[in-house]
């Protein structure tokens, strides 16, 4: 589990178009955490692309709202609470910030 960041990269770092350089750093860096205790860098901050900071949080909301073969997705109110749990250790306090705000929309 913990490699797939990496192979994604190699597979995406290929090609020089900037879409595809967006969606290698991305994929590296997607399960870095706010706090630095995410991997595969243990980046924290800042330090972490904006780009992987808004899929992180994008990419927990979806695993925690979709049915998946090991649970039934979470009822809207309990994946809210969990991601603001996790503002300033998880996720950029910012981004959970405008997150709520956009939800309703």
């Amino acid at each position: 589990m913990r490699t797939h960041p990496q192979i994604g990269y190699d597979i995406l770092n290929k090609s020089k178009a900037p879409v595809f350089q967006l969606a290698a750093e991305i994929a590296l860096r997607h399960h870095e955490k706010w706090d630095g205790s995410g991997y595969p860098g243990k980046l924290a901050g800042k330090d972490i692309p904006e780009s992987a900071r808004i899929i992180a949080l994008a990419d927990v909301f979806d695993a925690l709202s979709m049915k998946r073969p090991y649970k039934e997705p979470w009822p809207l109110e309990r994946i809210i609470a969990h991601i603001h749990a996790g503002a300033g250790a998880h996720f950029d306090p910012e981004l959970v910030s405008v997150f709520a705000d956009v939800l309703p929309q």
